[in-house]
């Protein structure tokens, strides 16, 4: 299959921690990501999921629990994973969200 979108990651850190998500959750993630890959971001949910102002999650499942990682799409076909993270509560903590706007401010800058 021919991919269209390129992901790629905001740090080496950024990197690091969403290659580090338990088992399950990581084979979800990368699922999702090919899927992104092939067909762009929108891919609605349950992978992914608008936070407004061109700020995306993906929404990665496993035995082991839930993964997100927050992404924008940026010139030409391009994904950035901007924040990767296991989610421990029913919300998405307030820091990580702040953090993945942070990132996103200073990618689109």
């Amino acid at each position: 299959m021919n991919k269209e979108w390129h992901i790629s990651f905001y740090n080496d850190n950024v990197e690091a921690d969403t290659l580090s998500f338990p088992e399950s959750i990581l084979a979800n993630f990368l699922h999702i990501a090919e899927m992104m890959e092939e067909c762009g971001p929108a891919l609605g949910y349950p992978y992914t999921k608008p936070f407004g102002d061109g700020l995306f999650e993906i929404r990665a499942r496993g035995k082991e629990g839930i993964g997100r990682s927050f992404f924008c799409a940026v010139n030409g076909k391009e994904v950035i994973i901007l924040h990767s993270f296991i989610k421990k509560s029913q919300k998405t903590p307030k820091r990580d969200i702040t953090l993945a706007r942070k990132r996103l401010k200073e990618v689109k800058s």
